[in-house]
């Protein structure tokens, strides 16, 4: 068994590697084709989603209220896909 150093054991998850828990989720990301993701079939349900997850959040622990250029690098993505969809 190995051991951290607050002399908690570590297993599961915590004993992987970076590269073994990446491919771990690398294969359930997979598991589902592209055409049978509900997100890809309906971005109206994706935006809701987003929504739900983002007010989870409290206002000072959202990255876009601790980093405003991450928000505006953000926003200026957004804008250029949506500019994009519109030609």
């Amino acid at each position: 068994m190995t051991m951290n150093t607050a002399g908690k054991s570590k297993r599961g998850f915590a004993s992987m590697s970076l590269e073994k828990r990446q491919e771990i989720a690398r294969m359930g990301g997979l598991s589902v084709k592209p055409e049978n993701r509900a997100f890809s079939k309906d971005k109206k349900l994706a935006v809701k989603a987003g929504r739900k997850g983002g007010s989870s959040v409290g206002p000072q622990n959202r990255a876009f209220t601790r980093d405003p250029a991450l928000a505006s690098a953000a926003g200026r993505k957004g804008g250029l896909a949506r500019a994009a969809d519109n030609e």
